[in-house]
């Protein structure tokens, strides 16, 4: 080895201990460093989804919150307590029944359904009416209708019903969806009405299923997901609130929830693959309202129908989810709990405990009244305690004010220009 050839040698000697020989450095990077993370299953992806996440508190007005609170500190008890309820009227004008829901327990609001609309000026003047008797009291209605397209359609003639979201689903077209929910909020908004239940985000996964079908957008939860969120959204851009449902999922059911409770036994793994994922879509994307299902759903909770059990709506819609908007309950007049189980009022009283804002009361003046008088005896003997009952109601007024309800007449919709918006949106999805 001659001298030249000795020096080249130590000298790469000297820098193999510093970086190494060569034209790369074999050194781990800091990315390297990391552990590679672990494979997970489907189902723990879906796990993952639903760990418990913080309320987006950023979109919070001070002004409006003020608004909210001192509306809140300015009502009497039993005027907190009537904003707990949504109720129903029965026949096509308002009666000596309906004021008395008004003027002695101040109700928060009234559902409609195709029995209390006849025609257009007939529906137009009684929700005027209702709403003209409500000026003495301190917060404006609800007024609100299941309005879904297909057969889930209360307007009344001449007004065409929409498409099925089964229909609008086969597009698998978000655009499509939204202008659904758009069509959907302008009739109700021509009306006076503020509250659309809909969409539905029940995922059509169970042939046998006698409620749902066609009222869902499909079969697969990421499409339920993205078209009920797109048409969640058309509704909420007219200036009306959207209520989607039926949480947690009423899709892998064979019982009608009007007549019989029914049993969901899917496992959670289960309920986060399919059940659950057009809800925290939804929510992910600005759900306001949320209904919950009459279900007995046995991994959350298989004691208590999901409507007044504290295991789904407080602790998997609110704390897993993250939702802290309004939760409203399916019909409480339905053969699923009012069936002699238990008494519908302490079933209110015990919705309310578990996280509801509302209980909706569909039918029946004697139900509706047990209902709003166990509520007031709840709060009376401190069972709903004070705290709970201002937090329930303000999430509630936060809302109207957020819309701007008000008690203002409506003039009536314009039936022409929304027949022949609708024509277009079903000869479209005929194509």
């Amino acid at each position: 080895m001659n001298r030249y050839t000795y020096l080249l040698l130590l000298v790469c000697i000297l820098l193999v201990g510093l970086t190494g020989c060569g034209t790369g450095s074999d050194r781990p990077t800091e990315e390297a460093l990391k552990p590679a993370p672990a494979e997970t299953t489907p189902a723990q992806e879906a796990e993952q989804q639903t760990d418990e996440k913080e309320p987006d508190t950023d979109t919070v007005n001070p002004e409006q919150e003020d608004k909210a609170l001192a509306m809140l500190n300015g009502l009497s008890l039993e005027e907190k307590v009537g904003q707990l309820v949504i109720v129903g009227i029965e026949g096509t004008t308002m009666d000596h029944f309906s004021s008395k829901l008004l003027d002695t327990y101040h109700v928060g609001g009234f559902i409609f359904f195709k029995d209390n609309l006849k025609n257009v000026d007939q529906s137009v003047k009684m929700f005027n009416s209702l709403k003209k008797a409500n000026e003495n009291n301190p917060v404006p209605l609800w007024m609100s209708i299941d309005e879904e397209g297909g057969r889930v359609s209360r307007m009344p003639d001449p007004i065409l019903r929409l498409p099925a979201s089964g229909i609008v689903g086969k597009q698998n077209d978000p655009l499509v969806a939204q202008e659904a929910g758009s069509l959907i909020g302008r009739r109700l908004k021509g009306f006076g009405l503020n509250m659309a239940f809909a969409p539905v985000l029940d995922v059509n996964s169970n042939p046998d299923n006698p409620v749902i079908g066609d009222r869902s957008y499909g079969s697969s939860p990421e499409l339920v997901g993205r078209l009920g969120a797109a048409a969640m959204k058309g509704i909420q851009d007219t200036g009306v609130v959207s209520a989607v449902k039926h949480f947690p999922g009423h899709g892998d059911t064979s019982v009608d929830s009007h007549v019989h409770l029914p049993v969901v036994s899917n496992s959670m793994s289960r309920l986060n693959q399919i059940e659950l994922v057009p809800f925290k879509r939804a929510i992910d994307e600005g759900a306001e309202v949320v209904m919950v299902a009459h279900l007995l759903v046995s991994s959350i909770d298989p004691d208590t129908p999901s409507s007044y059990s504290e295991p789904v709506i407080s602790g998997l819609l609110r704390d897993k989810l993250g939702y802290d908007g309004v939760v409203i309950t399916d019909d409480m007049v339905m053969g699923a709990v009012d069936n002699g189980v238990i008494n519908i009022g302490e079933a209110a009283v015990r919705s309310i405990l578990a996280g509801t804002n509302i209980v909706l009361v569909g039918h029946d003046y004697s139900k509706e009244e047990a209902v709003i008088t166990s509520l007031l005896k709840a709060v009376k003997s401190n069972r709903i305690s004070e705290e709970v009952l201002n937090d329930r109601v303000l999430t509630t007024l936060r809302l109207k004010l957020k819309y701007g309800l008000n008690d203002n007449p409506a003039a009536g919709p314009d039936v022409k220009q929304l027949n022949h918006d609708a024509q277009q949106l079903i000869n479209r999805l005929k194509q």
